[in-house]
């Protein structure tokens, strides 16, 4: 059988774009994600510690980029579930 699922790396190398740029600042820096594969960066950098609250919203978030890097036409999702988890982890 073929998966079309992407693997983790084609997830974090994808240039899709979600519907809105994120400006979060961590840390005193500024991070901009504008991308699936930015923004799987990002998710997947923390130390899941960091995700241990929400970590129901963050398995949300990584499986809808998943699907934004195999179909674009899901980045909407993913850009909600993101905004969903960043509001919550009150990065946003």
């Amino acid at each position: 059988m073929i998966s079309t699922d992407p693997g983790p790396s084609d997830v974090s190398a994808s240039e899709t774009p979600l519907r809105t740029t994120f400006r979060i600042r961590l840390n005193g820096q500024s991070v901009s994600i504008g991308t699936v594969g930015q923004a799987f960066r990002f998710i997947t950098s923390l130390n899941a510690i960091e995700w241990m609250e929400f970590r129901a919203l963050h398995e949300e978030a990584l499986l809808a980029l998943q699907r934004a890097a195999a179909n674009g036409m899901l980045t909407e999702q993913a850009t909600d579930a993101l905004r969903t988890l960043f509001v919550r982890a009150k990065l946003l």
